[in-house]
Order: structure tokens, then sequence, then C-alpha cells
């Protein structure tokens, strides 16, 4: 295949690498640069969001995503308490904490804590609950006959402290209600 693999890089493996190829009619090269990286985690360019939202009763990921070489280790704490995999919370391979059934007693400060050869790092964020948004009033099944109009309504319960946006879809694809106003109208009671 012409491939070259390397295992167990270390510092003296990095610099510029040729392969060439040869034939009975000539020889052609190619150039590629190896450099080895290594540093300790930093959440300099990525810090955790300083406030994360979650549903009442919905699944939420708060990602973890330093900068790192070796891939680190991660570990999580709610306050002082140190997390551990369960039916409820998991850390994902990635450093990405999920918690699934949200209630009141997960709000809190949240850290992550990165740690590789090089060093170690952690970020905060601070997880918070909010009211689930539902569907009160879902569009029911319309008969209508060819050139009438129909209405469907969509009516939603949310947190009162969110902004709640309605999209209506055809089939799977959203309707564009400007470039389709001749046809839909949207209507929207507060």
């Amino acid at each position: 295949k012409g491939e070259l693999r390397m295992y167990s890089l270390t510092f003296d493996d990095a610099g510029m690498y040729q392969c060439i190829a040869e034939n009975m009619h000539g020889i052609i090269y190619a150039n590629a640069e190896l450099k080895i990286v290594a540093s300790p985690p930093t959440f300099e360019l990525n810090p955790m969001k300083k406030k994360i939202l979650a549903a009442k009763g919905g699944r939420v990921i708060i990602e973890c995503k330093p900068k790192a070489a070796p891939k680190p280790k991660f570990s999580w704490s709610k306050g002082t308490e140190l997390l551990v995999n369960g039916s409820r919370i998991r850390i994902w391979d990635d450093g990405s904490l999920e918690i699934i059934n949200v209630t009141k007693l997960d709000e809190g400060r949240y850290t992550c804590f990165a740690e590789n050869n090089r060093g170690k790092a952690n970020s905060t964020g601070v997880l918070e609950m909010t009211e689930a948004t539902r569907i009160t009033l879902a569009p029911l099944n319309v008969d209508v006959t060819v050139g009438e109009n129909a209405t469907m309504q969509c009516i939603a319960s949310h947190d009162p402290t969110l902004d709640l946006t309605f999209i209506w879809s055809l089939n799977g694809f959203v309707i564009d209600f400007e470039k389709e106003h001749e046809h839909y109208e949207r209507n929207v009671m507060v």
C-alpha cells in the first residue's frame, strides 16, 4: 500500500517525511510534516458553559472539551461530591456528563476535571432546571375539499423565563413562511 505506520511516538519522531514512488518510467516525491503534540489540559479556548439549562424530567449533556495531548482522563463533581456512573448519571469517554430524568435536586455547580501525564485542569458551570415545554393543544387531522382553506392549531406551555418558537414542517421539511407567504400564513396568538 505504500503505508508507513509508527507506534509509541516520541518527540524524536517529529520531522519532514518523504515518500518516493518509483517505477521504470520515473520517480515522484511527496512530503508531509509530522508534529508531535504534548500539552497539559487547558480550557482556555473552550471553557464549560457558565450556565446550562435542563428541562424538568428531561436529559442534559454537559460538555467538557479541553485541549490536551495525550487524551485526558475525566472526572466530575457536583459541589464537593464526586460523581460516578449510575442509573441517571453517565460520564462519556469524551468527557461529557449526561444526566437523565432531571430534577430540582440536580441543580448546582458542576466541575469537570481533566488530567493527563502533562498536568490537570478543571472548568465549572451551573446547571439550572426549567419547566419542560409541552404541547397542550396538538394539530388535528383535517379533511378539506380542494380549493378551500384549512387552519391548524398548536399551543404549548413553557418555562416563562425562556422564549418559545413554533416551527411548522410538511413531510419533514420546514415551511419557509417568507418564501411561501401566498400559500401559508402564520398567526401567533399571545
